[in-house]
């Protein structure tokens, strides 16, 4: 972002590159985001987390209750 902004204002070393070199972060995220979405990434690390939630929860009635954390 702050590349893109000194480019359009022509500031530093900046203003000589390509503009094609200044917005290749953008299209670098547009391609991480696809590729992430389309693995199927995204959803497994939001099933993670929400895995970790119901743990933790199930965990902290388990100690409000006097039970302790469940041995194996």
């Amino acid at each position: 972002m702050i590349s893109l902004v000194l480019k359009y204002l022509e500031i530093g070393p900046v203003a000589t590159l390509s503009w094609w070199w200044v917005l290749s972060p953008f299209a670098a995220a547009v391609a991480w985001w696809a590729w992430a979405d389309a693995s199927g990434y995204t959803k497994k690390k939001a099933m993670e987390r929400e895995q970790a939630r119901k743990q933790a929860r199930i965990e902290k009635s388990r100690t409000s209750l006097g039970m302790g954390p469940k041995r194996r």
